[in-house]
């Protein structure tokens, strides 16, 4: 086992990893910006290492720094940042330290969202109609969309965690996105490439838990419903799918599975899947390249810690767990709870007055900040995840609603009202629902969904 681990990453994600460090007897080291100094993962850590500017942990050369004076054997990128670098995964190998998580290679090939697509759709994923080179401009993503038929999804080629997308109807709109979503990729991601692919307006958003073991093989583990989003990304996440039977389950796990063969993937990822609810079809989207936010339902409805399994996995040993013997047992929801106003979702930071974490069978909260701490507009707004599980859905939904009553932060903003809202609505409770619930949730003049 890894003697000792420095941990590439902030907030809860890191508390996360430390806590199951600490249990395996490996040594733990944070590294923090400036601002952070005072967040309880610095503090929970057994040593810590100040890096300096707010954006430092997107700083190599200063986290590899920090490595070598701590004399770490190796490092867990979490996720964000640079934890799907694959110069950042080579750099750390080039230095002789153990990099948690999968090659560079896999990571590479991922991460270009068109060479991602023609992958998968040469190994026999199944693939939604787009394009397969990167377009030379905006006629040629109107020729492209015409061909494929629209409504259209722009999507930037070097994007992830839902930034760089945009839906057009027509033409007229497809021109307008193409430039706002060419100009957003370069200047996020250094790379103005885009695609083209067909828009489902009625989609459910699937993914699936895979591990590439240390002996080779590659599984799949189960799959997580994430079709609760605001503006393409996730703010709630549930598994097992309620729309998923146990024969769509086998063909979804066989693909994923197929997936991470295809680039020898090995440690956690996850394979992101576009499901048709009325036809059953589904799609490749992308593969994330790390350990997901939602994490967590997978680890309560398997009874896994799936850090550990990244641990003994980049350490050359088996999982902790036989894959084979595995069964999906009970639910599991995953709320995150966001510094953000629970109508529009905009950023709402602030210092932290009040934090009273909810208790109780089944609920479990993975927390970054705590009363005193402050919420600053330099980072992602993510305050905690609140994870409840329990022998059924109706179980988890009736723990969820009394955790999220009981669950008290006073001082930034935070989107646990929406969260009584979703339990309540109609939609949700029934398991009935697709990418564009909250869309109708907030619409101005409906009440649809809602009870």
């Amino acid at each position: 086992m890894i003697e000792s681990l420095l941990i590439a990453n902030r907030g809860e994600i890191a508390r996360r990893v430390i806590r199951t460090a600490r249990r395996l007897g490996v040594r733990t080291i944070a590294v923090h910006s400036e601002l952070d100094a005072d967040l309880p993962f610095v503090a929970e850590a057994d040593e810590a290492v100040d890096i300096g500017a707010p954006q430092a942990y997107r700083n190599a050369d200063a986290i590899l720094s920090a490595a070598r004076k701590t004399n770490a054997v190796a490092i867990h990128p979490g996720y964000g940042f640079l934890s799907e670098n694959a110069d950042f995964a080579r750099a750390v190998a080039d230095a002789g330290l153990v990099w948690v998580g999968p090659p560079a290679d896999a990571i590479q090939q991922m991460g270009d969202k068109i060479n991602a697509r023609n992958l998968m759709a040469a190994a026999g994923v199944p693939v939604s109609p787009g394009t397969t080179t990167p377009l030379a401009g905006v006629d040629a993503a109107v020729e492209a969309a015409r061909a494929i038929d629209y409504p259209v999804m722009v999507k930037a080629a070097a994007g992830g965690g839902g930034m760089g997308m945009a839906a057009a109807a027509d033409e007229a709109e497809l021109r307008a996105q193409y430039e706002k979503v060419t100009a957003f990729a370069e200047r996020m991601f250094g790379d103005g490439s885009v695609l083209i692919e067909r828009y489902f307006p009625r989609v459910r958003h699937i993914e699936v838990q895979i591990l590439g073991l240390a002996d080779g093989r590659v599984v799949a583990l189960g799959e997580r419903e994430c079709s609760v989003q605001r503006r393409n990304q996730k703010v709630a996440e549930e598994a097992p799918s309620p729309a998923v039977t146990p024969e769509l389950r086998a063909r979804l796990l066989g693909a994923a599975q197929l997936a991470g063969e295809t680039v020898d993937y090995r440690n956690a990822g996850t394979v992101e899947c576009l499901l048709d609810p009325d036809s059953g079809d589904f799609f490749f989207l992308e593969m994330n390249t790390r350990l997901q936010v939602e994490h967590p339902i997978t680890e309560a409805t398997l009874g896994i810690d799936l850090v550990e399994a990244q641990l003994r996995i980049a350490s050359g040993e088996d999982p902790g767990f036989d894959p084979a013997a595995l069964s999906i047992t009970g639910h599991a929801l995953e709320l995150r709870v966001n510094a953000e106003d629970p109508k529009r979702f905009l950023p709402g930071p602030g210092p932290v007055r009040t934090w009273v974490e909810p208790t109780g069978d089944g609920v479990r909260v993975d927390a970054g900040y705590a009363a005193g701490t402050t919420v600053t507009p330099a980072y992602d707004s993510l305050l905690a995840k609140l994870i409840v599980s329990g022998p059924d859905r109706d179980t988890v939904l009736a723990r969820a609603r009394r955790a999220v009553a009981e669950f008290r932060i006073e001082g930034p903003k935070n989107n646990l009202p929406f969260f009584a809202e979703l339990l309540d609505n109609a939609e949700f409770v029934a398991g009935a629902y697709d990418t564009g619930i909250i869309g109708r949730m907030r619409a101005p003049s409906t009440k649809e969904g809602q009870r």
